[in-house]
């Protein structure tokens, strides 16, 4: 018998059923992912017991489905919730309970929107069995040609057809049935493994308002406010999560450090709501900064915002000053595919006044006095670290063309990929070289920079984003990260 002609066997499941409340709808989802994925895993381990018994192991993701017919106008003012035209508009599933604030949030706004109600059943989508099985810690799928049989001839495993950025890049092929949300449930399971993988923290300790930087100096003095607001019980942070999962609730209890760094260490600083703030150090360059925000983006994050270092182009800056970017040149080359290098990155008021509003708030500085220390213009990135060494009269002629103020080698990245996946985002950087007026990054010249400077950056950034937190959604979500024909979901 060929794999084609194999028998396959589903668990048995609810039927489709409609929903005219959030909660119920939610909770479905969840009865129905939790019978498949426990069937897949029993089913695995009894494969891998006793081999397989003829049979195709399979159970589906679950779906969400809403079909409306009336063109009558939502409310526009909310760039989501609310379906663009009349149809049939679904969407796969993943971890109902990871994301369930976040479902009941989507699907409570379509039924106010829409007055009909959703659908909630089994989809047509095979959930993998490495995704099934990753909540398991004692399990893991051995590669091709571990097992005793072939893995794919009794199980399904991750299909690039499916997991992709078609919905994002305004791509997608719509036969029938329009896409509810950005991303597709294989999509959304690939990069939670990946999270996990790369930032050696689980994807539950996500906070809604995320930090980038490129060093790690930021890290120690993360941690350090992190106590102090343990210490404070009127801060309503209630936990400090670091590398390797390693959760702590008050200021004294001492963390470990890890004997191997992941790729991108992150650390949470947590709320009950999830609105608390996450660091994570992606290194340079801007392929991480383009892998740390593909998967980071699945979580639906309220905003992020890279505070790190770059090279400042202008005589009037010195070490230390800050850059607040109002505009991007790019030549990362990373996300061209994806996002062409025409497409403007439009600053968002709403991001760059907070920002500026930390700034000031921090350094006890206003109006002229502000701008001694802040400089607002172009940043640049770049893909080549040693761009120095090369012919310069290019490089710098577009620098110049621009208006670039600074250099650096994420920003221009994450911005990019926070408009392409419609997560807020925005840039605030510190100079910590002058490579055109000779003062290059070398041992010793900043140190006196670091150590006054660190801390005042990183407070900077948590200040800015604990403004966005008490923004409303739909005045951070605005329109201008939306397009003609968007996804409900946010």
């Amino acid at each position: 018998m060929t794999p084609q002609n194999i028998p396959v066997h589903s668990p048995a499941v609810p039927a489709p059923e409609a929903f005219t409340d959030a909660k119920a709808a939610v909770a479905r989802l969840e009865e129905l992912y939790q019978i498949a994925t426990t069937y897949l895993s029993d089913q695995f381990r009894r494969a891998l017991r006793k081999g397989p018994d003829g049979h195709r192991i399979r159970a589906y993701y679950p779906e969400i489905r809403i079909t409306t017919t009336s063109f009558a106008q939502i409310d526009s003012r909310l760039s989501f919730g609310h379906v663009a035209e009349p149809g049939v508009h679904a969407t796969t599933v993943t971890r109902p309970d990871l994301f369930r604030h976040y479902l009941e949030q989507q699907i409570g706004l379509l039924l106010e929107n829409h007055g009909v109600p959703v659908v909630v059943g089994p989809s047509t989508t095979p959930i993998p069995v490495h995704f099934a099985v990753a909540a398991q810690s004692d399990m893991t799928v051995p590669q091709e040609g571990a097992a005793d049989f072939t893995l794919r001839d009794i199980f399904d495993v991750p299909d690039l057809s499916t997991t992709n950025d078609d919905i994002v890049n305004g791509t997608a092929v719509v036969n029938g049935v329009a896409p509810l949300a950005p991303f597709s449930a294989q999509r959304v399971d690939y990069s939670l493994a990946r999270l996990s993988h790369y930032t050696a923290t689980d994807p539950e300790h996500f906070q809604n308002h995320v930090l980038f930087t490129n060093y790690q100096f930021y890290v120690t003095e993360f941690e350090a406010y992190a106590r102090q607001m343990l210490d404070d019980p009127k801060s309503g942070y209630t936990s400090f999560v670091s590398t390797g999962n390693v959760e702590i609730t008050d200021a004294e209890t001492p963390i470990a450090p890890v004997d191997k760094q992941p790729q991108m260490p992150t650390y949470h600083l947590k709320r009950e709501d999830g609105s608390g703030i996450t660091l994570v150090n992606i290194g340079v360059g801007p392929s991480n900064a383009k892998t740390a925000t593909d998967h980071i983006a699945v979580l639906r994050p309220h905003a992020w915002i890279m505070v790190g270092h770059c090279a400042g182009l202008r005589n009037s800056q010195s070490l230390g000053d800050f850059v607040l970017a109002h505009a991007y040149l790019r030549e990362d080359h990373v996300l061209d595919d994806d996002l062409p290098v025409w497409v403007p990155i439009p600053a968002l008021a709403e991001v760059q006044t907070s920002m500026e509003s930390a700034v000031a708030e921090v350094t006890k500085l206003s109006g002229f006095e502000l701008k001694r220390v802040m400089r607002t213009g172009t940043v640049a990135t770049i893909d080549n670290r040693n761009w120095e060494l090369r012919e310069h009269t290019g490089p710098v002629q577009r620098l110049s063309q621009s208006r670039a103020i600074a250099l650096d080698m994420e920003s221009a990245t994450i911005a990019a990929n926070g408009y392409r996946f419609r997560v807020p985002y925005g840039t605030l950087l510190c100079v910590s070289d002058k490579p055109l007026h000779g003062e290059l990054k070398l041992p010793g010249m900043a140190s006196d920079f670091y150590k006054t400077q660190v801390a005042r950056h990183l407070l900077i950034g948590i200040r800015a984003m604990e403004s966005l937190r008490e923004m409303p959604l739909e005045r951070l979500h605005s329109r201008k990260l939306r397009s003609f024909d968007e996804t409900a979901f946010l």
